[in-house]
């Protein structure tokens, strides 16, 4: 019998197949004890199974290259976090087991985790991945990961480990569908940086039985379990349709009346630009450089690795516009040399502008780095500032740009709802803004953005999220200057359509989805996109929003 469940899609797509569910998870070794003499062989044991775990963590993020990279480095720091390993051992010298040790140091810093009001709950399921690998390796079991197959199949999970997601073959892997994450989670942009359909923050999901038949669509969060012969064919023609429609749209974006609207990549570093390019973006909207960072969360890489690094990304686009965000560190990414370590609230403390303004010479490097890297090239760089929140900040930032002598637009990113009411203001100081719609949701509503609890409230169609983003185009286009998206926001094709209308001046988003927002962009005028948009603000929910501009864009 067909039924119908829905979730929270995040990357486009169909997907048909049978279920096949993620490999468990270590289970709790036993509480034994050892001889005093056995302490010491048990602690190199330990060691060598953290270096192992990391050791591999980086071979696989090597392999993924891009944001996966970064991620995987980050979750190796995990793995050799000095003061873990030194509870690894206390534990040990008291009569645990490496395993068990394992376990109950990590169990501790979890509880530590959890207890800062859940604002680290995506690392604390990155830390959840990094203990069940070392456990396992101690225990001499298989790792918990994606289950052998020769046949396709769609995945499920609670959640997926970013090691596990990095790493999903396309060619075996459908799609997948998780209980938990939200659309901005780790597993969220890995699959959209994939383009594997994908399906999160869906209740129950683990109770799909092995091997049941269903249908994942990728675009509308609906799961079709035991579709129908008719449903099948019904979502397979809509998928060949929209390939088509994919194949047939090139060039730069626009509106069918010819309204452009450049459509850009986010990148996290050089890995990432030979999609961004395949994909015909246009620039970069977003070049995330923290990847740089977590090689070595004790320091700051120096100003010749920069130089190199942004050199490689700023050559792929001759002429073109490419936006670098300087050092974002600080709440889910943190690294020892800048950020406090007894933060109550890290989200809401020093993180972005606020830590490079507290440690100025980390910012001055990376702002000399970039202007040495761009010397000769004919690119069009610009440079924004993560966490503006009033005109002091934008202009503490445009001023240390200049310092530098970096040749440049200097712009701040709107991701603070402050910075969205008083936009017109922040641009008295710099020459763009970027709305980074996925922490402007989390501020916005009080919603971390990794906790698939509040999935809703993190929905970009949220019509008081809309508002913030109309409040800053319009004080954009009043003081004639640029307001680009490059959150998650962007990807959707038809709020893409949307926030067009809404006045956005470009979108940047993973290269996955830029054909699939050109097509889409290419059916409408700006007249319609504008209807759309009013149509979106006019009502209550992010499900009225969404089809109340569906309704406008399809003739209802």
């Amino acid at each position: 019998m067909e039924t119908t469940l829905r979730g929270v899609g995040v990357s486009h797509g169909v997907a048909i197949g049978e279920v096949r569910h993620m490999g468990t998870a270590v289970l709790e070794p036993p509480a034994k004890q050892i001889p005093a003499e056995e302490a010491e062989r048990e602690q190199g044991r330990a060691r060598k199974a953290v270096e192992a775990v990391a050791a591999d963590l980086i071979a696989r993020g090597n392999l993924a290259g891009g944001e996966a990279q970064a991620v995987l480095e980050a979750q190796a720091m995990m793995a050799q976090d000095p003061e873990l390993m030194a509870d690894v051992e206390r534990r040990i010298a008291v009569g645990s087991t490496a395993e068990r040790a394992v376990y109950d140091a990590f169990a501790a810093y979890r509880a530590l985790l959890a207890g800062a009001g859940e604002y680290l709950a995506g690392r604390v399921a990155d830390l959840d991945d990094v203990r069940n690998r070392i456990v396992a390796r101690l225990l001499g079991v298989p790792m918990p990961g994606v289950p052998d197959s020769d046949e396709p199949y769609v995945l499920i999970a609670r959640d997926l480990a970013p090691a596990d997601t990095a790493l999903l073959d396309p060619a075996l892997v459908l799609g997948f569908v998780t209980e938990e994450g939200g659309p901005t989670s780790h597993s969220a942009i890995l699959a959209r940086a994939l383009g594997v359909p994908a399906v999160v923050a869906l209740p129950g999901a683990g109770e799909l039985a092995e091997g049941t038949v269903i249908a994942v669509d990728g675009s509308s969060g609906e799961i079709f379990v035991n579709p129908s012969e008719e449903k099948k064919a019904q979502l397979e023609s809509a998928a060949a349709e929209r390939k088509a429609a994919l194949a047939a749209s090139t060039g730069p974006g626009a509106t069918s009346d010819g309204h452009k609207v450049p459509l850009l990549a986010n990148v996290g570093g050089p890995a990432d630009v030979p999609a961004a390019v395949e994909a015909g973006a246009e620039g970069v909207g977003l070049f995330r450089t923290e990847f740089l960072f977590l090689d070595d969360s004790k320091n700051a890489p120096s100003e010749e690795t920069q130089v190199e690094a942004y050199r490689q990304v700023l050559q792929a686009f001759p002429e073109g516009r490419v936006v670098v965000r300087v050092l974002d560190a600080g709440a889910d990414k943190p690294l020892d040399f800048l950020t406090p370590a007894d933060e109550p609230n890290p989200a809401l403390g020093v993180r972005g502008l606020r830590t490079l303004l507290d440690h100025p010479e980390v910012l001055r490097t990376q702002l000399t780095a970039l202007a040495k890297a761009s010397e000769g090239l004919p690119v069009h760089l610009e440079v924004m500032a993560p966490m503006v929140a009033d005109r002091a900040d934008a202009k503490a930032f445009a001023n240390a740009c200049r310092e530098a002598g970096l040749h440049a637009k200097f712009g701040a990113m709107v991701e603070i709802p402050s910075a969205a009411l008083r936009a017109r203001s922040i641009l008295q100081e710099v020459e763009f803004l970027s709305l980074g719609t996925n922490d402007l949701a989390q501020y916005t509503f009080a919603a971390d953005r990794q906790v698939g609890a509040v999935s809703r409230l993190q929905d970009p169609w949220q019509p008081a999220l809309l508002d913030l983003v109309a409040l800053s185009a319009e004080a954009a286009r009043a003081e004639g200057k640029s307001c680009g998206v490059c959150g998650e926001a962007a990807s959707d094709p038809l709020l893409a359509c949307v926030l067009t209308g809404l006045g956005v001046t470009s979108l940047s988003m993973g290269a996955a989805s830029l054909p699939y927002v050109r097509a889409m962009l290419a059916k409408y005028t700006l007249a319609q996109c504008e209807r759309a948009a009013a149509a979106a603000r006019a009502v209550d929910s992010a499900e009225e929003a969404r089809n109340a501009a569906q309704a406008v864009l399809s003739g209802e």
